[in-house]
């Protein structure tokens, strides 16, 4: 691509936003099925990717076996407050979260040992396996929405996300 001048280069920020607008929409079309709202989902991402001794590759996505063995501890469980805090809503939207995904079985509340007054959020097996299975089905997705890319120019946005991420 040939420019004149720096008025002529595109806005970057704008085209991002529209191509992760695009992979967003599609994220949130896969929710639908799992009876997910994204706001749910957010709140079980956080919960998942909060344990401490999580691989890397189990919180991306590998299989509910995966996810099971690495997460049957209690250090990563979240308080309430502090799930709120990291999803940036008020504590008593994130309650409403939490009391939605516990009536579907996919949290429970357990007391925290190290402050009577606290509660810790945990998801159950039934949530672990839920977030394997949607994390795979979005990783297909991202695949497919990228494979418009070749391989060289993957690598390359790969690279270029990775800098602007550190």
């Amino acid at each position: 691509m040939y420019v004149d001048s720096p008025d002529d280069l595109p806005d970057l920020g704008e085209l991002f936003h529209a191509a992760f607008r695009g992979l967003r929409r599609t994220w949130s079309e896969q929710l639908a099925p799992w009876e997910l709202t994204p706001h749910q989902w957010r709140a079980l991402l956080t919960l998942m990717r909060r344990h401490p001794d999580m691989p890397a590759e189990t919180a991306g996505g590998a299989g509910a076996g995966a996810v099971q063995a690495s997460i049957d501890c209690s250090q990563g469980d979240v308080r309430l407050k502090d799930l709120a805090g990291r999803l940036r809503i008020a504590p008593r939207s994130a309650t409403e979260v939490v009391d939605q995904l516990e009536a579907k079985g996919l949290v429970r509340r357990d007391p925290d040992p190290t402050d009577r007054r606290a509660t810790l959020i945990v998801a159950t097996n039934a949530g672990q396996k839920l977030f394997a299975d949607i994390q795979a089905e979005r990783r297909d997705k991202s695949t497919e929405y990228f494979s418009r890319l070749n391989q060289h120019d993957r690598a390359e946005l790969a690279r270029i996300l990775s800098v602007l991420h550190d």
